[in-house]
């Protein structure tokens, strides 16, 4: 049978477009390719027109419809996919902070109406779809939170939905006093209740053309209950990515009363990726700690027969700043691990420019609450997830500068960062990380110092292969550095990273 024109150009022009870039968010994130910004849109671009810090009455907070303003910005960075904190409405009561958490959930089904221009005539579902539709144009893809938790106002409206302790009072999980543990049943006996819920927010975050979701805590609920959820979404959508927040290094529940399902258990169920312990970055004292580390993710993802990948949370909103941790320099680092490692680079909204989340008016008592709170509760150091805030932002040129050229790197240089193969370095000093990347004749080197408080001279790194009259282009850190055959040497400053491109190389 022959072929119509207009049926050939159609079929020409959908595989041009899907060899260009992958066609799902789900692509991507298997292919390493996902460059993924976390945002709460509550704060992402609301006008705090007094500079005090605050979204006070008459300022705007973040909606969905100003936050189509920052977008272009993101693009800039080369961010693909954003992290879209919870958007459905917050509990009230006994909630932390003048707003609500945003993980303490009180439906499933709605959008939060914290996030929606009431000057607008779309429904809150057209503007979230309208939101959606503007970074798809632009190339974003859209991932949404799914909270793990119950608000106690959805405790007391649906207690079928919770755990209950032997007094038949609600749980507290670990110590997140304003939500309580859902009632998931176990493998043998699912909470049908629950599940029908679940479905309702899928359907939601479908009607709104999201292309992934981020289950919250996803280790507390049975692999079965996931497995119907992720299975329910993949008949609407085959292509949906599901991102579990667990990681190899969680070994127990938040709660007595809760369960526990490795992150393992959960990749066998569906999943695509999980969470690699890369935040406890801040603790490692040696080149053995991130290695081990690499090696591990590398070698764990690529023992399942489907295609399973990880995100490089050396930062998320759950963590403190880089800059607070060990400052600029530590901000820098992650940037370009981000950029040279072959895995997903992960940051939370404002460490791009250096954000260090301290709020002048943390902890102290409010003007005014629309919740039973009325205190600015805040995680010192921590993206605001709790009350009406201005939007992220930091001044540092060098984070802004660093992370920008990073990911630009890491786009151009696509090939090496994600096919080529890794190599440790012996470095001469146990604090200084070095790795080689070759793909196609060209190699880079990357070194770190893990020491945030003490200089390094003459560091020398074995090389094998390295010849003396090397051409080497720095591309990251302070110049200096000599080569000689087989090693090369060169100072390292104070929590310093240096990335060395060998040959073709394009910035």
């Amino acid at each position: 049978m022959r072929l119509k024109p207009f049926i050939i150009i159609l079929a020409i022009s959908l595989y041009t477009s899907c060899s260009v870039a992958h066609c799902s968010l789900r692509d991507d994130f298997l292919n390493n390719e996902a460059i993924i910004c976390g945002i709460n849109i509550r704060n992402f671009n609301s006008k705090d027109l007094n500079n005090n810090g605050l979204i006070e009455q008459g300022e705007e907070n973040g909606t969905f419809i100003n936050a189509i303003e920052r977008l272009d910005e993101l693009k800039k960075f080369n961010i693909n996919a954003i992290h879209v904190l919870p958007i459905t409405p917050v509990g009230k009561l006994k909630a932390l902070g003048t707003a609500g958490s945003l993980y303490a959930i009180s439906d499933f089904s709605t959008i939060n109406s914290q996030l929606i221009d009431t000057k607008s005539q779309l429904t809150p579902i057209e503007q979230a779809k309208l939101f959606v539709q503007e970074c798809h144009k632009r190339g974003i893809r859209v991932i949404i939170d799914l909270p793990s938790c119950g608000s106690y106002d959805l405790f007391l409206k649906r207690p079928e939905l919770f755990i209950k302790d032997d007094n038949q009072f609600s749980v507290i999980p670990t110590d997140w006093t304003d939500v309580r543990l859902f009632n998931a049943g176990n493998n043998e006996k699912l909470n049908l209740d629950l599940l029908s819920e679940h479905y309702k927010f899928i359907d939601m975050i479908t009607e709104i053309n999201a292309d992934g979701v981020r289950a919250d805590v996803a280790t507390i609920k049975p692999s079965r209950f996931w497995k119907e959820v992720i299975n329910y979404a993949r008949e609407k959508n085959p292509n949906i990515l599901f991102l579990a927040e667990a990681s190899d290094s969680w070994r127990e529940p938040p709660s007595p009363y809760a369960q526990f399902t490795p992150y393992d258990k959960l990749l066998e169920v569906g999943f695509d990726g999980y969470y690699g312990s890369f935040f406890n970055l801040k603790d490692w004292k040696t080149s053995e700690d991130l290695f081990e580390h690499i090696k591990f993710n590398k070698k764990f993802i690529n023992s399942y027969p489907e295609k399973k990948s990880v995100i490089l949370s050396f930062t998320t909103h759950d963590e403190i700043s880089p800059i607070i941790l060990h400052g600029e320099e530590f901000s820098v680092m992650i940037s370009w691990l981000e950029a040279t490692l072959p895995f997903n680079p992960y940051i939370i909204d404002g460490f791009e420019y250096g954000a260090d989340y301290i709020y002048p008016w943390a902890n102290s008592k409010a003007v005014r609450t629309s919740t039973d709170d009325d205190y600015y509760f805040v995680h010192r150091g921590k993206l605001d997830i709790f009350n009406f805030s201005a939007k992220p932002f930091g001044n540092s040129e060098f984070v802004r500068e660093n992370y920008k050229n990073a990911m630009s790197f890491r786009v151009n240089n696509n090939d090496l960062v994600i096919n080529g193969t890794f190599v440790p370095l012996k470095a001469s000093k146990t604090n200084v990380f070095a790795y080689e990347r070759t793909c196609n004749g060209q190699t880079m080197y990357v070194l770190g110092n893990l020491d945030y408080d003490r200089e390094y001279k003459k560091v020398s790194i074995k090389v094998p292969g390295l010849k003396k009259n090397a051409s080497i282009k720095l591309i990251a850190g302070t110049k200096g550095f000599k080569i000689y055959r087989n090693k090369l040497v060169t100072d390292m400053k104070q929590g310093e990273i240096k990335v060395l491109l060998v040959r073709d190389f394009t910035l």
